[in-house]
């Protein structure tokens, strides 16, 4: 399939009515534009398991992320990757996965779908020095943001926020549960649609308040809690915090803004919905 067209929604598979289902997300990394001593970039592990088998989706591969991915899912049981945007520190470690999935000792692996941006194909196979076609095209199929996606029990809605490449939140259900997530971006009002009601906001604050900061970028603490509170999600977890700040004051500038249960994302830590 064309990375330019995408289809308004594309089932993959078919799941049983389950009889019993789970819905966890797992943060594998949440380091903010760059690998932190604690954390790769950002990548964030969603699975759902129906009367099947447990389905799994990655959110982003950033910088470091496949390594500490194999903690919690082999990957070659990764049903589908989606990207945010084609910044390093959410895209990179895709050329890694290419590795893996090309020359695995098992044999070819099936061609899994990557979505994302207008370009991504492209975009990965010059970071990995390929030429461009077929670049990474035999090992995932490319597809292009457009309407919502369903995947097993999930279904991904894609929305465009405001970042200075085009960039996408996504929102995330299974089950009557939902996960939002911010992606990059700086005050948009998609945000508010991104995150209504959800049950669980992976939401950005790379900024401080304090600071002059540039526009259409990042948020801040206080602006993650701000969306957290319109929306009324249940759960806001701070996320993508950049080495050089103390992430601390961005979980107090949420708390100032979000009165909900509020946490810093950490490597590792596991939430189920």
């Amino acid at each position: 399939m064309s990375e330019d067209v995408a289809p308004e929604t594309t089932r993959l598979r078919l799941a049983a009515q389950p009889d019993d289902h789970q819905v966890k997300v797992t943060v594998v990394g949440c380091s903010g534009s760059y690998p932190g001593p604690d954390s790769p970039a950002s990548c964030y592990l969603v699975q759902a398991t129906d009367a099947l088998r447990t389905w799994s989706l990655v959110l982003d591969m950033g910088n470091g992320a496949l390594g500490v991915l194999q903690r919690y899912v082999d990957p070659l049981q990764v049903d589908a990757v989606f990207i945010s945007h084609l910044h390093a520190d959410h895209c990179v470690d895709m050329t890694s996965y290419y590795v893996l999935r090309k020359y695995h000792p098992t044999g070819t692996q099936p061609r899994i779908p990557v979505w994302g941006p207008k370009g991504t194909a492209k975009r990965l196979a010059k970071a990995y020095d390929l030429p461009r076609k077929p670049g990474m095209r035999e090992e995932f199929s490319f597809r292009v943001y457009h309407k919502p996606i369903t995947i097993g029990p999930f279904t991904v809605e894609p929305f465009e926020v405001d970042h200075p490449v085009p960039a996408y939140g996504l929102r995330v259900s299974a089950f009557g549960k939902v996960l939002a997530y911010s992606g990059d971006t700086g005050p948009t009002a998609a945000l508010d649609s991104i995150a209504a009601d959800a049950d669980l906001f992976l939401c950005e604050a790379s900024f401080r308040s304090c600071d002059d900061n540039p526009p259409h970028l990042h948020l801040t603490g206080e602006e993650a809690g701000e969306v957290a509170t319109r929306a009324g999600v249940k759960r806001l977890v701070v996320t993508h915090v950049p080495p050089w700040h103390d992430a601390q004051t961005m979980l107090a500038e949420a708390n100032k803004t979000y009165d909900g249960p509020t946490e810093l994302a950490a490597m590792g830590a596991v939430y189920e919905l």
